[in-house]
């Protein structure tokens, strides 16, 4: 998994960037990549508006929606076995036997 750096640490290396500085410079000197920098730098861009793409807030909520798919796909298939196990034993919730 790639390492999370905090925001405010983004925010200085970005302003690095803006500031004139070479990104391999600065990549050397914290010791970070230089295409970690990019990658900020183009998600920059899209955030403010300058470039298409998923900003920040669209890509979280993407990924809080596909964490929820997940849970519920996993919930559906617990149901799914369960009403297997229950179908096994010929009873059905009420205790009544179905043909």
């Amino acid at each position: 998994m790639p390492r999370r750096y905090p925001e405010e640490f983004r925010r200085k290396v970005l302003d690095l960037v803006a500031a004139g500085r070479p990104v391999a410079q600065i990549a050397a000197d914290l010791g970070i990549s230089d295409q970690t920098i990019y990658v900020w730098r183009k998600q920059e861009l899209i955030d403010t508006g300058q470039i298409p793409g998923a900003t920040s807030a669209e890509q979280s909520e993407l990924i809080a929606a596909k964490r929820r798919i997940r849970e519920l796909e996993h919930e559906v298939a617990i149901l799914k076995r369960a009403r297997e196990l229950l179908k096994g034993q010929g009873h059905g919730p009420k205790g009544v036997t179905r043909p």
